[in-house]
């Protein structure tokens, strides 16, 4: 509901004369909020975490200020929140890149540990992407030339999701190829396009505007299905590769212990805020979903399930810092 609040009662304070009285209450948010993203303005994260948090404002009647602490794999922004007092006014967005991150040591935070869920909001595919000069089409054609000849693929650095996820192509379709590892995906598409790095897989908000204007190839999408932003372009998984599968996910959390109270009012005005027209079409520009609406506890079990199956992956591969 539009500019819904919690009112949050305050303990009855004894007054002079022995009469007693409770303090007005106090309503929630009485104050602009602060949302902490890991990542630098115009990266995937801080433009789909913008959309929600406009629509979020709007919903809860007070102003969500977003607050950019790039660097350190994120571990910035997460610390930064994991200090933060749990009253409501600091949150911050969790993203599946923190979660392999904590895996490979590169955000030293417990993150089921030390913060509260508030919702799952967005999920997006990546692309499969090739330099113009590449003499490959599709998936198949790429297996085929990677196991022939030498191929570098680029990547958001050690230990991100696009890494481990070309590693777990690699993996299941039999092929190596070399990793160079950059500080960030901008960098890297610009060595891609210059050909310098032969492929990457990078997400769909960087990588769409340069593949319609032709300056990269995309050979395929990550998710199971096709996008809808991109439907003519298969999946990675019914180009050769079956039950290959690779989604971002962005998510809002708060410090931990933080009143359920606040935490509900927070996860039905984020679920309002991503199921309205205006913020599904936004998404759908950048080739990115609304989450299904959905619990503090779903969400929960939506970053276990990530762990667990990351962690597996690691495992498997024994994939180590570089």
């Amino acid at each position: 509901m539009k500019g819904s609040r919690i009112v949050l009662w305050l303990p009855a304070l004894l007054l002079m004369g022995g009469t007693s009285a409770a303090q007005e209450p106090t309503a929630y948010p009485s104050r602009p909020v602060r949302v902490l993203v890991g990542a630098p303005p115009g990266s995937g994260s801080d433009v789909m975490t913008r959309a929600v948090t406009q629509k979020l404002s709007e919903k809860l009647g007070q102003s969500l200020i977003v607050d950019n602490r790039s660097g350190a794999a994120g571990a910035i922004a997460l610390q930064t929140l994991a200090g933060s007092t749990p009253d409501g006014y600091t949150l911050g967005t969790l993203s599946a890149q923190n979660v392999t991150g904590m895996l490979m040591n590169t955000v030293p935070v417990d993150i089921p540990g030390v913060f509260a869920p508030v919702a799952l909001m967005i999920t997006q595919p990546y692309l499969l992407v090739v330099t113009p000069s590449l003499p490959v089409t599709n998936v198949k054609e790429l297996i085929v030339l990677a196991k022939s000849k030498p191929l570098a693929y680029a990547s958001s650095g050690v230990g991100t999701v696009v890494h481990l996820g070309m590693e777990m192509l690699e993996l299941m379709a039999g092929m190596k190829m070399t990793h160079v590892p950059y500080k960030g995906s901008g960098v890297s598409m610009i060595d891609l396009i210059a050909g310098r790095v032969q492929l990457a897989i990078t997400n769909t908000l960087t990588a769409t505007p340069l593949v319609r204007s032709g300056k990269i190839r995309a050979l395929a999408v990550t998710s199971p299905q096709r996008s809808q932003a991109l439907p003519d372009i298969p999946t990675v998984a019914e180009s050769g590769v079956a039950g290959y599968e690779l989604r971002s996910w962005y998510g809002l959390i708060a410090p931990g212990r933080m009143p359920k109270a606040i935490v509900a009012e927070l996860n039905r005005a984020v679920a309002a805020a991503v199921m309205s027209p205006d913020v599904q079409e936004r998404f759908a520009a950048d080739g990115a979903e609304a989450a299904p609406a959905n619990t503090p506890e779903q969400f929960r079990a939506h970053i276990a399930a990530d762990v667990k199956r990351w962690s597996a992956f690691l495992e498997r591969a024994q994939i180590k810092l570089e």
